[in-house]
């Protein structure tokens, strides 16, 4: 009897086991999606940002060789 008690609470664990990973899976499946668009969003940035410093870099060597010529 013992043996029956211990499988059925076990089954029962699982069940609720089971039932939490489902609730779970919704907002974790946004939870990724929202990540993944954070990251593209920071990566479109960080992009545009190296291609201002890299501008301003051309810009300030111009000047100092505008400078150093006359």
């Amino acid at each position: 009897m013992a043996y029956l008690i211990s499988v059925v609470l076990a089954a029962a664990c699982v069940v609720v086991l089971f039932l939490m990973l489902l609730r779970l899976a919704g907002p974790a499946r946004r939870l990724a999606a929202t990540v993944q668009r954070s990251r593209a969003h920071l990566a479109d940035r960080t992009g545009l940002l190296a291609a201002r410093i890299a501008a301003l870099r051309v810009a300030l060597d111009r000047r100092r060789r505008r400078g150093n010529a006359g």
